[in-house]
């Protein structure tokens, strides 16, 4: 299993930064978190993630909550990053007249729609079934991913976590308004 999925999972805020400019605060949270240590290395972080037990998740969910705090404090807008990231690259496109990112588009879109009606309209060999559902969950992937490339995305989904998180916080009665 990759251990940046787990990461993913338990911290996705963490998990967002490592993917950007805020990597190393990430890293070092991360080692922090599991290891008691900033200083060690992506092998020992990655042994460390895999290897992880209950109460190391534990002390990564605090870590993604200091992490979020941290953030909020210095007035680090992650999404802002990220939309940032994608309007760098639509105008690197526009700007290139590079049509690659079309065809890329084009191709995992064939895929995924070509392997969905052939799942569903095609009588499939035995043990097919697995392979398929695995390159269908990739590809699906893959079409979000252009989805937000090319119509953006939406904050909506990080403030409901967000507000779940604060209802949950409070007790479990009505969020505030």
């Amino acid at each position: 299993m990759d251990w940046k999925k787990i990461i993913h999972t338990v911290a996705p805020g963490i998990a967002a930064a490592l993917g950007g400019p805020m990597a190393g605060i990430a890293v070092r949270g991360i080692a922090s978190a599991l290891l008691g240590s900033e200083s060690a290395s992506q092998a020992e972080i990655e042994h460390a993630v895999l290897a992880a037990s209950p109460e190391d998740l534990r002390k990564l969910k605090q870590a993604e909550q200091v992490f979020q705090s941290q953030m909020k404090s210095l007035e680090v807008d992650l999404e802002r990053l990220h939309a940032t990231d994608r309007a760098s690259a639509r105008n690197r496109q526009v700007q290139s007249g590079d049509l690659m990112p079309g065809f890329i588009a084009s191709a995992a879109l064939g895929g995924f729609f070509g392997i969905l009606a052939a799942m569903i309209f095609a009588e499939l060999p035995e043990g097919s079934q697995a392979p398929l559902n695995v390159m269908l969950g990739a590809l699906g992937s893959l079409v979000v991913a252009i989805g937000n490339y090319y119509f953006g995305s939406s904050a909506g989904s990080s403030a409901k976590n967000e507000m779940i998180a604060q209802f949950v916080a409070g007790g479990g009665g009505r969020p505030s308004s």
